[in-house]
């Protein structure tokens, strides 16, 4: 007998309402809030629970090479002016994740998973937890967020998207 979640997860691996989703998805904003995860399976094993404090929100980050602003000076190739092929030392999940932190500076970042992609973006449902909220303060499953030392912790490479990117660095 297959669990719930388990179901879920088959059900999304299918992928049937995906190209419907996407259209819509790529007429919103970049950083927009959800009621609930696509992915509630994924979301809860990474600490979600549908309770006050918790939020979901949906990123869209742009795939391929980031880009550098040149450098006043004209008459350069651009090869060398090290715009082409800059390739940052972030994932874009960490990316997504941050875009979220800017957008909603109260909350603090959990986690975050991947959603969809096509052809030029990359979607991720991000996780944020408000710490001032009464019901996650009196959680002792959670409470921990609240602490000064996990303040803005996206920033500093303390989510598991930026613990993977600065184990390869040191």
């Amino acid at each position: 007998m297959k669990s719930f979640y388990n179901f879920l997860r088959q059900l999304w691996k299918k992928g049937e309402y995906l190209k419907e989703r996407l259209i819509k998805w790529r007429k919103q904003p970049v950083v927009v809030r959800i009621e609930k995860p696509t992915r509630l399976d994924r979301a809860r094993s990474l600490g979600y629970k549908a309770k006050q404090g918790f939020v979901v929100v949906r990123v869209r980050v742009k795939k391929g090479g980031r880009t550098r602003q040149l450098y006043g000076r004209r008459g350069r190739k651009p090869s060398k002016a090290g715009i082409k092929k800059f390739t940052p030392r972030k994932s874009l999940r960490w990316i997504a994740e941050e875009k979220a932190a800017k957008k909603f500076p109260n909350l603090e970042v959990l986690n975050s998973y991947y959603v969809a992609e096509d052809g030029k973006y990359k979607w991720f449902e991000v996780i944020m937890v408000d710490k001032n909220h009464p019901v996650i303060k009196s959680d002792p499953k959670i409470n921990w967020i609240a602490k000064p030392q996990h303040t803005r912790r996206v920033f500093r490479g303390l989510t598991s998207a930026g613990k993977r990117v600065r184990v390869g660095s040191s």
